[in-house]
Order: C-alpha cells, then sequence, then structure tokens
C-alpha cells in the first residue's frame, strides 16, 4: 500500500513538471487592483491546487465536520444525556 502511494505521488509529480515543461508561454492574470505574469503551466497548476483545496475545504465542513460531532455524542457516556433534570420540591409535601 504504501509503495501505491509513492508510486501515485511521483506520476503526479511527473505530470506538474511536464504540464509546466510544454507550456511555456506567459499569460496575464488580471486581478482588478494587480495584474500577474506567469507562465501557462504554472497557472494551471496554481489554478488545480486552488481547486483541490477548496473542494477540500467544503468536503470537510459539509461531511467530516458534522460526522465528528455525531460520533462524539454518540460515544458520550448514556447517564449524562439521558438523565432528567433533578427539582428539589417534587417529593417535598
Amino acid at each position: 500500500m504504501r509503495l501505491l502511494r509513492i508510486l501515485i505521488a511521483v506520476l503526479c509529480l511527473v505530470a506538474g513538471i511536464l504540464v509546466g515543461a510544454l507550456n511555456p508561454q506567459t499569460v496575464a492574470i488580471d486581478l482588478g487592483w494587480a495584474t500577474l505574469y506567469a507562465s501557462l503551466g504554472v497557472t494551471l497548476l496554481v489554478a488545480l491546487l486552488c481547486g483541490v483545496v477548496v473542494g477540500g475545504l467544503i468536503l470537510a465542513v459539509s461531511v467530516v465536520l458534522p460526522l465528528r460531532q455525531r460520533l462524539r455524542r454518540a460515544q458520550a457516556p448514556a447517564g449524562v444525556a439521558v438523565a432528567p433534570p433533578s427539582d428539589p420540591g417534587h417529593g417535598a409535601c
């Protein structure tokens, strides 16, 4: 399993290097307040990385955090969550 992960990481690294090397054209990215100049390959890789990071954050907020909260509630001691509130005046005459 570890070898497979290393192989996939190396393949992604090689693919990134190829994309960067095969797309050397300069592009201008206008942000409104500034203009950035970079090669097309670097721009593509940065855009892909930003998409992966944003997608991971959305997944973490929408799926992982609610599941962790549900797991935390399920692992809580049963006596603490189920015990009814005590009423000191209920048994007195």
